[in-house]
């Protein structure tokens, strides 16, 4: 017996049938999940990216991409083919460690999360615009959150869709992440250590489109817009996963690009 009485073996059993999720919204939030909805972003991206810079001579790529391959070439791994199958190698890892909890399957949820992800798009854009137009008396409807001023609609398309699977595993997953970790060892309390870190990553999410060749004019409405956006996106995250993040990011991308908001 424990000390508050209950029969520790006859315990066990509950306690292993509430790790395996059930219902939409904790089985979609799975690893498992959000890796089989975001993987159809990764294909078409590459397969519309490639399409997009035939006959180009510079190759135009997402730049969370280009960093993600920066860094995994300093441990001696390059070359796209290279990032793709470490994507792969990851995501099937992600399957095998979670077939213990037995997480059933259900192909309307991922049609679901797609529309969940377009409603959040929105309703996001909605919010932040009227936000920050109120903070500043001149500000564009929807300012867009991804450097594809400069190309054709093909090709905004196309980073539009690499935005949101690529940009949401550099500054959600590596940034916050690594942030949190770094933070939780001066701040012990878990939702302070993830607050602040969701800040600095939306801030550092919002500056970086200023930078570089393909970086825009530097406007304080649409700094502030990009960082509400980065802090939405990071609560997405959270609460319902790399998956729905990935393409509520997309799916407001392309909405930006062919200018239906």
């Amino acid at each position: 017996m424990n000390p508050n009485g209950a029969n520790l073996p006859n315990a066990l059993p509950d306690i292993e049938e509430r790790s395996t999720p059930t219902g939409y919204f904790n089985l979609t939030r799975t690893a498992s999940y959000s890796f089989i909805a975001s993987l159809p972003l990764f294909i078409a991206y590459e397969a519309l990216i490639l399409w997009a810079n035939a006959g180009n001579s510079v190759q135009v790529r997402i730049s969370a991409e280009i960093w993600i391959k920066r860094m995994l070439a300093g441990f001696g791994i390059a070359g796209h083919i290279a990032l793709g199958v470490l994507l792969l190698l990851i995501g099937f890892a992600i399957l095998f460690s979670e077939r213990k909890k037995q997480i059933p399957f259900h192909q309307r949820y991922f049609l679901i999360m797609i529309a969940e992800s377009f409603f959040y798009a929105i309703v996001i854009g909605i919010i932040i615009s009227r936000t920050v137009g109120m903070l500043f008396a001149r500000i564009p409807a929807y300012p867009m959150i991804s450097e594809n001023g400069l190309f054709d609609l093909f090709t905004n398309i196309s980073l539009s869709i690499g935005a949101g699977p690529y940009e949401e595993l550099f500054f959600r997953v590596l940034l916050v992440g690594g942030l949190y970790l770094s933070i939780r060892l001066f701040i012990q309390n878990r939702a302070r250590a993830y607050t602040v870190s969701a800040i600095i990553a939306a801030l550092i999410f919002s500056g970086i489109h200023y930078i570089g060749i393909f970086g825009d004019p530097f406007i304080w409405s649409s700094f502030v817009f990009r960082f509400l956006f980065g802090l939405a996106l990071n609560m997405i995250f959270l609460v319902r996963g790399f998956g729905v993040a990935a393409w509520t990011h997309a799916i407001y991308d392309i909405l930006v690009v062919t200018e239906i908001i």
